[in-house]
């Protein structure tokens, strides 16, 4: 009789072993998702398709930012002062701008961090250097410009990424002052927040053993609060108007996976965030899907067509919407 209980009980774990939902099992590496990702190490930008492989890709040198327009092209950069539009059906360039060259810059130190397709078709440009956010027409001709509040000028670091929001304002990752700045129209600053060093005191380099609020991106959310990526925080940041932290997402709160320089954020409908984890090392993700309660549900690795700078990424549905 023993001998069957023993039996019978561990015949009943196993079934409920096969049973049970694997809630700890290894998110998937890649396969799920389409991406838009690229790396300024491996000199490459890459649609990736749902079974990993290469769909379209392009030769870069420097890159922070890229968008996949509404046709099916995308918009990137491929040296810190030319962009360009390339339909990735034909591989043409329809679209290119220099802001070494143009409206007024020939001559002076720039780079651009950040550009956005608008949708009446001008572009925004955010110049670091001459520390301006411009747009401009099809034709590259000046349409607005705004000077930048700036405490700490560098052409490298005045700007990260900027995105203008449907109220006409623009929201401003300016890695250099550690803050995230939203403008008018105009050009006036209408709200602010400085990231937070958390009581610490800044420590140099890239990977995960850096310190710092080199801040990347920032997405406003529906709520209205801003989601921002801190960079060398290695941390995602929630707060309100009021400037109030309601939620956090630390470098070691994810289960196998340690965040290094949090760079672009992706909110999803579903309340998940997709997560840019540069400079991590290739023990690490260099992309994943979080949910709110701190659950990785898909990651992408991969060190052979990317390296340690894959900095930029956006997952993409379908070659057209």
């Amino acid at each position: 009789m023993r001998h069957r209980s023993i039996v019978s009980i561990r015949l009943a774990a196993l079934l409920l072993f096969l049973l049970s939902p694997a809630t700890h099992a290894e998110p998937p590496a890649a396969p799920g998702r389409r991406l838009l990702a690229a790396d300024y190490s491996t000199r490459r930008i890459a649609i990736i398709d749902v079974d990993g492989g290469v769909e379209w890709e392009y030769p870069i040198e420097s890159i922070h930012d890229l968008q996949r327009l509404p046709n099916g092209h995308v918009l990137f950069q491929t040296t810190w002062t030319r962009i360009v539009e390339v339909d990735p059906l034909s591989g043409d360039v329809v679209w290119e701008y220099d802001a070494a060259e143009a409206n007024g810059n020939r001559g002076k130190r720039v780079e651009v961090h950040s550009f956005q397709r608008l949708p009446n078709g001008d572009t925004m440009i955010a110049e670091s250097g001459p520390g301006r956010i411009i747009e401009v027409n099809a034709a590259g001709e000046l349409q607005r410009e705004f000077a930048l509040k700036v405490d700490h000028p560098d052409p490298h670091r005045d700007t990260r990424l900027v995105r203008k929001l449907a109220s006409g304002n623009y929201l401003v990752a300016q890695e250099g002052d550690g803050a995230i700045r939203e403008y008018d129209g105009e050009g006036k600053v209408v709200w602010d927040y400085a990231v937070p060093l958390f009581g610490k005191k800044p420590r140099g380099g890239h990977g995960a053993a850096a310190w710092g609020n080199a801040v990347f991106a920032a997405e406003r959310l529906p709520s209205g609060n801003t989601l921002i990526a801190t960079g060398n925080g290695h941390s995602i940041i929630e707060v309100t108007p009021q400037k109030e932290i309601v939620w956090r997402l630390k470098q070691n709160d994810l289960p196998g996976v340690t965040l290094a320089w949090v760079t672009t954020l992706q909110p999803l409908a579903n309340g998940n965030v997709i997560v840019g984890n540069c400079h991590a090392g290739p023990d690490n993700p260099q992309i994943l899907e979080v949910t709110r309660d701190k659950r990785v549900v898909w990651q992408y690795k991969d060190f052979e067509r990317f390296g340690d700078a894959l900095s930029n990424s956006v997952v993409v549905v379908s070659k057209v919407d």
